[in-house]
Parts: structure tokens; C-alpha cells; sequence
């Protein structure tokens, strides 16, 4: 094996797969990288065994063979050198990658490739054609309210329902909930649930590419195929719950609010609530919002009010400050509507937004105020 590839290509190529790698794995094979020259094309693939990422790019090359070689060993090096043409060699007497650059000559060892894990067949599959936009835009809306609860695996991930003329994301932990939809065009309808690892891959790699991307699935794996790369992921198994049941349908109490006014009250208020429940109150009097929280054992009290628009009546409810500022956070619209039916159901929050296309619902459950 013999290639010449440029630094900074190379470290471009293999960036995206470094979100895989785990450290300390039980296989210890999954560390590397597994390097495919096949004439002028590399592939880079990594995996964690559920999911798998392939990178492919152009190198000048007249070889065809496959190694793999220590990923972080690897990166770390091609991020120290700058711009400029890089020789790879493979020595076979000893197992190493010689790496030849204008600064000197460097050795890694190498591994066989026929250890590398192999590459999920997805079988009986059927595909989608997304754009990279539209799946962006709904991964970004959704994964930070996906659950950790390994006891609850499925609300571990992200719900992905695709319908002839939308496409819906939802996710939740039990404390929050988002659902967003989104119209497109497909021929045929299913659903499953992403885990969230792979999306966040997913998402960084689209970045502000705004592309098609085939989505190919079964019952047990997707993948995703964007330019030069396909990653692999294995999907969550269960049914999800029923994440309509807990939006509440009436809702005769409506709140509108400038979003970062609000999202820079609860940052100042957050400081003072309890660290531990993070509880913040809102008292909701005419067109008064006042915002406040409150640490008993420390001492530590902060409040503020800030002008709305409000119809219905006079309320007081408590909720988990953080959930508050990661909905906040993660919403782009400048005005925002809160819709509440009693201080003991959750607080809807939608988006005032033209986008007639686009639909996100934000759900927060209240917490128990200490009176």
C-alpha cells in the first residue's frame, strides 16, 4: 500500500468519524481506523458496533489493500502538521505505516484489516430522499430532549415518523417533550427511533450543507448517505409512547412573550434557585410575568418581571428552570406563545413563526411549588 494525500484533506476526511471512537472498548480493534485504498479512492470507516461511519475522498494511488491504525494516534498527528502532500507507505516486514512529510519520517503500526469489524448489510430495505436542511433543522429541535434512561431505551432516542407529504421528530425524557414536523415529499411511510449518538454524527456532519440525503432503512438498521459518506446505525427496538396523550388540549390560558427576554431572565434567575431542582416560579398577573427563584439553605433569592401580552387568568406555576433554558436555547424565533391550562399540567411553547412549512411544539411539565 502506497497513497499521497494532502494533511489537511486527510484530517478533514477522518474528523467525522472520531465522534465514534470509544476509548478503552472491549474489542480493542474498534480504537483504529480501517484504511481502504482502492486506486484513487480512500475509504475511512470507524465503528462502536452499533453504528458505523464511512468517509471516502481522491488520492493519488495505484495501489489496492486495507489496514487499520490507531484513530486517535492517527488524528493527532495529521492535526499537527500543516498544509502539504503526505506519502503512506505500508511495510509488511514489521506491520507499520510509514508516514513521509517535508518535516521527516515517521512510523505507526498497523493492524490487519481482516480484524475490523464488518459492515451491517441492511437487507430488504427501502429508501427516502431527504434534504440535509430539513433533517437538520429537525435533529437540532429535538435531541437535546431525548431521555438517558437506560431503563427506557426507547425514550433514549429520537422518534422519526415519515408520512407521504411530512416528516415528524419527537423526542422526550418524561420532564420535556419537542415535537417538530416538517413537509416533504416521500413515497412511502414508516417510522423508527435513531439513537442519539448517530444523529449527533449526523448533524455535525451535515453542517450547513443543504443537500439531498438518502435515507435507506429495515427493521433494524438506516443509513444515511450524504456526499463521500454513509453512516450506519442501528436502531432502537420498542414501540415508543404515545406522546399526544400528555399535550394538553385545552389550553385557555395564553401567554406571549419576547423569547430572549425571557431566556436572559431565567439565565439571572437560575443563579438563585436551588441547584439541585432548579426551580424557578412565574407569577402571571394582567400583562406581568415575574420571574423568580430561590435558595432556602443558602440564603439566595432573585426575582424580576417582565411586560407580556396574557389572556386568561391570574396563575402561579413552578418549573424546572434548566428544561426552561434548553427550550429557549434551542428555539430561533424572536416571539414566542406559552399556553397553559392549570398549574398542575404542562406549558406549551410554540414558535410565532410565518413558516408555514415548518411545526414545533415544545412541552414542559410543571414541578410542585414550595409555598
Amino acid at each position: 500500500m502506497k497513497f499521497i494525500i494532502s494533511s489537511e484533506k486527510f484530517l478533514k476526511t477522518i474528523q467525522p468519524l472520531m465522534g465514534i471512537i470509544v476509548n478503552n472498548p472491549a474489542l480493542p480493534i474498534i480504537e483504529n481506523l480501517l484504511l481502504e485504498v482502492d486506486g484513487s479512492k480512500l475509504s475511512v470507516k470507524a465503528t462502536d458496533l452499533d453504528n458505523t461511519i464511512i468517509n471516502s475522498t481522491n488520492i493519488e494511488s495505484e495501489s489496492q489493500d486495507s489496514i487499520a491504525v490507531n484513530a486517535k494516534l492517527l488524528s493527532e498527528t495529521l492535526r499537527t502538521f500543516p498544509e502539504q502532500p503526505l506519502t503512506f507507505k505500508k511495510n509488511e516486514e514489521n506491520n507499520t505505516l510509514n508516514i513521509i512529510s517535508d518535516q521527516g519520517n515517521y512510523t505507526i503500526s498497523y493492524v490487519n484489516s481482516d480484524e475490523f469489524p464488518n459492515t451491517p448489510e441492511v437487507l430488504e430495505s427501502q429508501s427516502i430522499t431527504i434534504n440535509s436542511t430539513t433533517l437538520n433543522r429537525g435533529i437540532h429541535h429535538t435531541l437535546f430532549a431525548a431521555g438517558n434512561d437506560e431503563l427506557r431505551p426507547v425514550m433514549s432516542g429520537v422518534y422519526i415518523e415519515i408520512n407521504t407529504n411530512n416528516i415528524l421528530f419527537v423526542a422526550t425524557d418524561a420532564h420535556k417533550m419537542v415535537k417538530y414536523e416538517n413537509e416533504i415529499d416521500a413515497n412511502n411511510t414508516t417510522s423508527f427511533i435513531v439513537p442519539k449518538k448517530p444523529l449527533q454524527l449526523l448533524k455535525n456532519s451535515i453542517g450547513e450543507l443543504n443537500k439531498e440525503i438518502q435515507i435507506r432503512y429495515n427493521k433494524t438498521n438506516v443509513i444515511y448517505s450524504l456526499e463521500n459518506m454513509q453512516i450506519y446505525c442501528r436502531l432502537i427496538d420498542g414501540n415508543y409512547p404515545n406522546y399526544n396523550a400528555v399535550i394538553p388540549k385545552e389550553n385557555p390560558n395564553k401567554l406571549y412573550v419576547e423569547r430572549s427576554a425571557l431566556l436572559n431572565s431565567l439565565k439571572r434567575i437560575s443563579i438563585f434557585s436551588n441547584q439541585s431542582t432548579h426551580q424557578v416560579k412565574f407569577k402571571i398577573q394582567g400583562n406581568t410575568l415575574e420571574i423568580s427563584g430561590e435558595d432556602i439553605d443558602f440564603s439566595n433569592k432573585g426575582n424580576e418581571k417582565i411586560k407580556v401580552e396574557y389572556s386568561g387568568e391570574d396563575m402561579e406555576i413552578g418549573f424546572n428552570g434548566k428544561f426552561l433554558l434548553e427550550i429557549l436555547n434551542t428555539l430561533e424565533i424572536e416571539k414566542i406563545y406559552i399556553h397553559f391550562s392549570s398549574p398542575s399540567k404542562a406549558a406549551v411553547i410554540t414558535p410565532d413563526s410565518d413558516n408555514k412549512e415548518e411545526k414545533i411544539l415544545m412541552l414542559v411539565m410543571p414541578v410542585m411549588l414550595n409555598h
